[in-house]
């Protein structure tokens, strides 16, 4: 069985976890190929070797074309609401697993958002998750995990910190 492991001693954005994701092993020009498979216009993907610090890894940045986004129709339409979300996956060309594996990730942060707002999940707006760029991390996630035949994901409990942070909602506290 094939564990995944996070140590979440501290945040990892979704560019910093597809990064970590090719750094296991997940060619990316394969990570590219598949995520054409989503029909999504509006978005670059750059990969390239970092270094910080001494420690090499690799870097991941999707560039949003808002410009292209607004234009393109589809790409807007897709945003928004795990209903629009879940239909541009199952229209997609990926594969059933990694199908699987994004609708499941999507429903469990609708799950979280419902019970935050106290709305059904398909009254969820994803505000923050909605957006392009997350949905390519997201599924750009699910497709690196199907690629190494991830069996189980596991992660350390998160370190809590202190200050606000500001979102679409205004400042909320982080605990």
């Amino acid at each position: 069985m094939k564990i995944l492991y996070y140590d979440c001693f501290s945040g990892i954005s979704g560019d910093m976890n597809l990064g970590a994701l090719i750094d296991l092993g997940v060619d990316q020009n394969y990570l590219k190929r598949e995520l054409k498979k989503l029909h999504l216009k509006s978005y670059e993907i750059k990969i390239c070797k970092d270094k910080r610090q001494g420690i090499t890894g690799t870097r991941v940045d999707i560039i949003v074309n808002t410009k292209a986004a607004s234009a393109h129709h589809d790409d807007a339409h897709h945003t928004g609401n795990f209903r629009n979300i879940a239909a541009m996956i199952k229209k997609s060309d990926l594969t059933a697993a990694v199908k699987n594996i994004s609708l499941d990730i999507f429903q469990r942060v609708a799950r979280a958002e419902a019970k935050i707002h106290s709305q059904a999940i398909d009254d969820v707006h994803f505000h923050e998750v909605g957006a392009i760029d997350s949905i390519v991390d997201i599924v750009g996630s699910a497709i690196c995990l199907d690629d190494l035949k991830v069996d189980k994901v596991l992660a350390s409990p998160v370190q809590v910190g202190g200050g606000f942070v500001k979102c679409r909602h205004g400042a909320l506290p982080v605990p």
